[in-house]
């Protein structure tokens, strides 16, 4: 197949037998190509074990049908170069399939590209391994970056990672890593812009989509914000969230627009975590039409997220702390038409900071059923918190909330509890009080709030209640609701 443009990697030596190793064969001839001025490198069918290589600006790695790239197991054939890794700049072993500041480059075709994760995963656990594990696929400081068609398995840690990319293009890919496999995130775009992901099916070992910026340990000053992003069209099995943004977001994340996705099986469906001392700014998210099944919790935001520091009083006060540039801010994060069959654990986690509460939130034509035989757990990563079983959904530290047209079937408790809290406007409710004495609405130290459109139960102290003499400024369908506090 060769031409002018197309170079076949045959022709430089590559065996393509799944034994001798092929990398120096297929590097020689992506370099030729980059020396003829760019084209493709054309890998055809067969097996091809290699170690990390070295993309090159205007070149295309094409994997034919009945490709089986293998990555090699020997930590030997991966060089070890300075990138990011869980939000901290640090030496890592080198990508199987990387390159930095580069322009114009893709990787496509009907091919696989294994990973051969397990003696990655193996030597992670063992604590033998010297620097974090190769990324499948991980281009840094590059610009108009496609990914196209290919399936990738058994990623040894993150499989596609793309590192303050600018026009990155995710379409069509097939990503599958075991339930148990550790860290093994699927498209993780860390302080990029313009990222379109789309037509993608997932299925792997943590989240599968997470957003990222870095964190505080690195130099704050040199961080870049994650920027319009969109997410759509795409199937997400398993995992730890569906779409998540954070924890590593100290850079900023702002304008990103999730839609037209299933989440089936996954922990959580959408997922945003924090905690003090990252500071950075998520702002303007936008989630629509959305289906979930078999999830422990469609919808969580997380402001006490304690992994890595369970304990620290600094991240696990409740009580409000005095404001700085290490304090994370959230706001006009809307999500509309989601349908969740068989949640778990709760309907909706909320929780922002008290010092920061987050601004202007809402749901919005959002079904949540929650399952018959679901068990009890912690719907989030947090100190302190309370085993949920079929909770409805739960807000605290919420300024300027908007509810509306949200049924809810199935729950446990109240539908809704909203504490410390102001300026809610809670609009069609569709819940019934699972039993009696139990309010559809709980609320708690809630200044301001609108409670309208929807149909009490059998009395009003059913269907809203005040659990303390703090909240004020409550209406419910018109009438002020002082007389309903507990």
């Amino acid at each position: 197949m060769n031409s002018p443009a197309v170079l076949d990697v045959r022709d430089f030596g590559a065996a393509g037998d799944g034994k001798a190793l092929d990398t120096a064969a297929i590097q020689a001839c992506l370099d030729a190509c980059s020396a003829q001025g760019g084209g493709t490198v054309w890998v055809p069918a067969g097996a091809y074990l290699t170690g990390a290589l070295s993309l090159h600006s205007y070149v295309t790695l094409h994997l034919d049908a009945g490709v089986r790239l293998l990555g090699s197991t020997d930590p030997a054939h991966y060089p070890i170069i300075r990138s990011r890794w869980e939000g901290v700049d640090r030496d890592t072993y080198a990508p199987l399939l990387g390159g930095a500041n580069l322009t114009h480059i893709a990787v496509t075709g009907r091919g696989v590209v294994d990973g051969q994760g397990a003696a990655w995963w193996q030597r992670h656990r063992a604590g033998s391994l010297a620097h974090p594990r190769p990324r499948l696929i991980s281009f840094q400081d590059c610009r108009n970056v496609r990914i196209a068609g290919i399936t990738c398995i058994n990623s040894p840690s993150w499989t596609v990672s793309p590192l303050r990319c600018e026009n990155v293009t995710v379409d069509g890919i097939t990503i599958v890593n075991p339930q148990d496999s550790p860290n093994t995130d699927g498209i993780n775009p860390d302080s990029c812009r313009n990222v379109h992901i789309a037509n993608c099916h997932i299925d792997v070992g943590d989240d599968c989509i997470a957003i990222k910026s870095g964190t505080e340990a690195s130099d704050r000053s040199a961080l870049q914000p994650c920027e319009n992003i969109t997410v759509t069209n795409c199937t997400m099995l398993h995992g730890h969230g569906g779409v998540v943004i954070g924890s590593e977001m100290s850079g900023s994340v702002r304008n990103v627009v999730i839609s037209n996705c299933v989440f089936d099986g996954t922990d959580r469906g959408i997922r945003f975590k924090s905690r003090r001392g990252r500071g950075g700014v998520v702002e303007d998210v936008r989630v629509t039409n959305i289906i979930m099944r078999d999830v422990l919790c469609p919808v969580t935001v997380n402001l006490y997220y304690a992994v890595g520091v369970w304990g620290d009083p600094d991240v696990a006060d409740r009580r409000p702390r005095a404001t700085s540039d290490n304090t994370p801010t959230f706001r006009r994060i809307h999500i509309s038409h989601v349908t969740a069959l068989d949640a778990r654990l709760a309907a909706g986690f909320i929780i922002g900071l008290p010092e920061k509460p987050l601004e202007d939130f809402s749901l919005s034509d959002v079904s949540v059923m929650m399952a018959p035989d679901a068990e009890a757990g912690y719907p989030e990563m947090a100190d302190g918190l309370e085993i949920m079983q079929r909770t409805g959904f739960y807000l605290r530290n919420v300024s300027g909330l908007r509810l509306h047209s949200v049924s809810l079937q199935g729950h446990a408790g109240p539908a809704l509890q909203l504490v410390d809290s102001c300026d809610a406007d809670v609009f069609a409710l569709a819940a019934r009080s699972p039993e009696p004495g139990v309010p559809v609405i709980s609320l708690c130290n809630v200044a301001r709030a609108l409670v309208h459109g929807s149909l009490p139960g059998d009395s009003r102290d059913q269907y809203v209640r005040i659990e303390d003499d703090q909240s004020h400024g409550v209406m419910v369908n018109g009438a002020t609701a002082q007389a309903v506090a507990a």
